[in-house]
């Protein structure tokens, strides 16, 4: 088996990586670090939890053992983008991590905290610098920092960087680059109109794919239970509250929803704590720190932290409501299952989100719930069709119940009245006479 001493890496990287209890390179790790040491622009395509953060902050680091210029005062030698502000700081603890017998100097720059502090950083000069775009941008624009001396960039989770939402900010960080850098993007999902977008930044890049783009995580049994929506609050608090589930986590589709259910989880006696965007960023990191050491075992979460939570030990993942981008499912349920442990991902599913189950089974090529035709069916058009529901049209009662012993009434098919009314003589039609117009008395 390869180790990390056989992709040639610098002994202060080993002697670290042996600290952390890493041996072995992951697949990602194996096939992307040899060619990011030799400075090529890359797209890595792996499942979450798969080592990706390891693959491009190695290289990294070791290029800066090499480094002898100083980097100039609001300057930065690397920029890493990531789209969250709790992925930013996980990023940072690994780079930190990585790095502890390497000298170098990093900080992280993201929204929801005070700008002070990180135009104080900036103004030394950093090796590292790992950001959020919006808050980056803010630092480009009041000239606290520039991007003309760095040499490598990095788009982590480079869907979602790229998306619509992402895409404006990440072309004026572009331009503010050099022409002349390294250009690195990883993520778990690479849509084909995603990845058109990445090759206006990158230079003949390396793409290196180890699992096919969107695949979940093979340790994770995934289900499907269809609940109505009144009643999911009822049925997910009965689930979490069984002993296997050690530590979950619930995702929601909206800000609200996740304090509503963490409410209604909290009055059930269960250890429930919120995280969303509408948190401050000092209620978030105590509230994922509660998550970490065992003081909550319940995290109720937007999609922002499908992207930002690296934490080993979720046991279980329950989606309350299945997201509206299929990717995000993908995202979700891969924070459990991490470090080669085994988890479960259980998913709520109210009969008018059937539609967004079909686009994640599509997604991930598989059946989640079994209704009587296979994914590979659907797909191939082979399914039988499903036999229409006849509706029976319900006459509004009288007040009161029916009678005892009332007969049934007997409803006939479309198609035998049909033949009734055509059968039975027609009568002819009554001509109605007209009278005559009556004059008003004198």
């Amino acid at each position: 088996m390869t180790s990390f001493n056989d992709l040639g890496l610098a002994e202060p990287l080993l002697r670290a990586l042996d600290r952390e209890g890493y041996a072995h390179p992951t697949p990602i790790q194996f096939r992307s670090i040899p060619a990011l040491r030799e400075g090529r622009d890359l797209v890595g395509i792996a499942q979450t939890g798969t080592g990706k953060t390891a693959a491009f902050v190695l290289p990294i680091l070791e290029r800066l053992l090499d480094a002898k210029a100083a980097v100039p005062s609001r300057c930065a030698s690397v920029l890493i983008l990531a789209p969250t502000r709790e992925l930013v700081g996980q990023i940072n603890d690994q780079v930190q991590a990585y790095g502890r017998f390497v000298r170098f100097h990093s900080t992280t720059v993201i929204g929801g905290a005070a700008a002070r502090p990180q135009i104080r950083a900036l103004q030394s000069g950093l090796d590292v610098l790992v950001a959020t775009p919006g808050r980056l941008l803010d630092h480009l624009g009041s000239g606290a920092l520039r991007l003309d001396k760095t040499t490598t960039v990095v788009l982590d989770e480079a869907d979602q960087m790229l998306d619509l939402g992402f895409l404006p900010a990440i072309r004026q960080v572009m331009r503010a680059l050099p022409v002349e850098r390294q250009t690195i993007l990883f993520s778990a999902t690479m849509p084909k109109q995603i990845r058109a977008l990445a090759d206006d930044f990158m230079t003949d890049p390396v793409e290196v794919s180890v699992t096919p783009a969107a695949r979940p995580a093979d340790l994770v049994e995934q289900s499907v239970l269809p609940v109505p929506a009144s009643e999911k609050r009822a049925k997910l608090a009965s689930l979490l509250a069984k002993r296997e589930v050690s530590r979950a986590i619930v995702f929601t589709r909206t800000k609200r929803g996740a304090d509503r259910v963490c409410r209604h989880l909290e009055g059930a006696g269960l250890r429930a704590a919120a995280i969303h965007g509408n948190k401050s960023q000092n209620q978030r990191e105590r509230t994922l720190a509660a998550f970490k050491d065992g003081r909550v075992t319940i995290l109720v979460a937007t999609d922002i932290a499908a992207r930002g939570i690296d934490i080993d030990g979720v046991s279980h993942v329950f989606n309350y409501e299945l997201p509206n981008v299929p990717e995000a499912y993908v995202h979700r349920i891969g924070r459990t299952a991490r470090a080669g442990a085994s988890g479960t991902a259980v998913s709520l599913m109210d009969p008018e989100e059937r539609g967004l189950l079909r686009d994640i089974e599509k997604l991930i090529g598989q059946t989640l719930l079994d209704d009587g035709q296979s994914y590979q069916d659907r797909k191939s058009g082979t399914a039988k069709p499903r036999k229409p529901q006849q509706r029976r049209r319900s006459r509004p009662q009288s007040q009161g119940s029916k009678p005892q012993g009332q007969a049934p009434r007997k409803v006939e098919s479309d198609e035998a009245g049909l033949a009734r009314l055509l059968a039975k003589p027609q009568k002819p039609r009554r001509q109605r006479r007209r009278r005559p117009p009556t004059r008003d008395a004198a």
